[in-house]
């Protein structure tokens, strides 16, 4: 009778938390106490790698400080190289008048459970929604991408790879950019892409990046390899079978992905705006030889006032004979001297007025 009852309350409560979320609340408080049985059934693993590496072999050691010399020199070399491709395409960008792209925010997760079932493909890791995850979070290893967050808890959350059945992801041929939907087929090795013409430009060997959209997974990650294409004539599409490039069985680290979660509408008013400076930046050159044609401007009016001056300047040495006394041709002269650069635009007019003195001083 006991085993009766406590059956039709199992069921009872698989219905509702199939069906309702009220439950949602509790099972996000029982992940605390899963969180310390995880960490426990852990510890043994982590009191072993703790032993062993107290433990190791101080040959063994030297040469791994050498390995891992080598391994830093070299990628500072590709970072140095990164650094400089990225400035250039910073500056294409820029001449392009495109918005310049922002690296995303990455934070390390680890690996602390897997979903018991076989036939779906979920794993859980060791941040949750007080640590900023967030729904759709795209999760990726070294290698590529491996899924995305699904369901959160305070700590911890879940995560439906890219190999489920119910999981899709937009991707593109990296060698000429065809798109297409790459579908789990529930192998953890392996993927499909659906609804590719049997006349499409794809073969084995083909790198399949995601194509960033349905605004889900940025753009650029790698997803997976084309393993194989079968050409049929009967049959309108391909079937092309791909290998996910992330080690989804045995990657213990991961990262979790903060990209841009500006809406489309947001994107465009930024870009529209950045659009707008950019035109103000190639405005505001234009507009600076456009001051010295109008300063030119007022530098031509000073003719007119020149040839206003002329007329005193004119009038000054017909005054001239009436003074016959030498003192005020004294007066006169440095008056004369000074109507004479005034009224240089006249040029017949100083002319005539400069032997006018001499003949008067005979």
């Amino acid at each position: 009778m006991r085993l009766l009852v406590l059956v039709v309350l199992s069921v009872a409560l698989m219905v509702v938390d199939a069906r309702f979320t009220v439950l949602k609340p509790v099972r996000s408080q029982m992940s605390l106490v899963l969180m310390q049985s995880y960490w426990i059934a852990d510890l043994p693993q982590r009191l072993y790698q703790g032993v062993a590496s107290q433990f190791g072999s101080r040959t063994e050691l030297i040469a791994e400080n050498e390995k891992l010399k080598t391994e830093a020199l070299l990628l500072q070399g590709r970072l140095q190289k990164l650094a400089a491709l990225t400035e250039q395409n910073v500056r294409l960008r820029e001449l392009l008048n495109s918005s310049a792209l922002v690296n995303e925010k990455v934070e390390v997760a680890e690996l602390i459970g897997m979903d018991p079932n076989p036939f779906t493909h979920r794993i859980i890791i060791n941040k949750g929604e007080h640590d900023g995850v967030v729904l759709g979070q795209p999760v990726l290893d070294a290698r590529g991408l491996m899924g995305q967050v699904v369901e959160l808890m305070p700590y911890t959350s879940r995560v439906l790879l890219l190999t489920d059945t119910t999981h899709s992801i937009p991707v593109q041929v990296n060698r000429n950019g065809l798109r297409a939907i790459a579908s789990g087929t529930g192998n953890p090795e392996r993927l499909e892409l659906r609804h590719v013409a049997d006349t499409a430009d794809i073969k084995e060997g083909d790198l399949l990046v995601s194509s960033g959209l349905g605004q889900r997974f940025p753009a650029g990650y790698p997803v997976a390899t084309v393993k194989e294409v079968i050409h049929d004539s009967g049959q309108p599409f391909a079937i092309v079978r791909a290998v996910p490039t992330a080690a989804l069985n045995r990657s213990r680290y991961l990262l979790l992905v903060f990209s841009d979660s500006r809406s489309p509408e947001q994107r465009a008013a930024d870009a529209a705006q950045a659009q707008e400076a950019i035109d103000r930046q190639a405005a505001d050159p234009a507009a600076t030889p456009a001051n010295p044609a109008a300063a030119h401007a007022p530098a031509a009016a000073p003719t007119t006032p020149a040839t206003t001056h002329a007329n005193p300047a004119s009038a000054v040495p017909s005054r001239v004979p009436a003074t016959p006394a030498p003192a005020a041709t004294a007066t006169r002269s440095p008056a004369t001297a000074v109507s004479k650069p005034v009224a240089k635009p006249a040029t017949s007019k100083p002319p005539a007025a400069a032997p006018a003195t001499p003949r008067e001083r005979q």
